[in-house]
């Protein structure tokens, strides 16, 4: 399991409670990755709260060659 997908099951109450302690040990002592969950949550949250904009064809094909430029 990639780490992004184990945050999220993280962020989701999904992993055993053995692997929760494991990674809350871990934010604990590494600062830069407690920042990245806690940007992480309210990424999520923001997206649960927020509904989905209708996109055109034409906006999705700009959207994702931009993206795709980018990476």
């Amino acid at each position: 399991m990639g780490i992004l997908r184990r945050l999220s099951a993280y962020i989701d109450d999904e992993l055993s409670a053995r692997i929760c302690q494991e990674i809350r040990r871990h934010l604990g002592a590494c600062p830069n990755c407690e920042t990245f969950v806690t940007s992480l949550r309210q990424t999520v949250a923001l997206c649960r709260h927020n509904p989905v904009p209708t996109l055109s064809a034409a906006e999705r094909a700009l959207m994702r060659a931009k993206i795709l430029k980018i990476v």
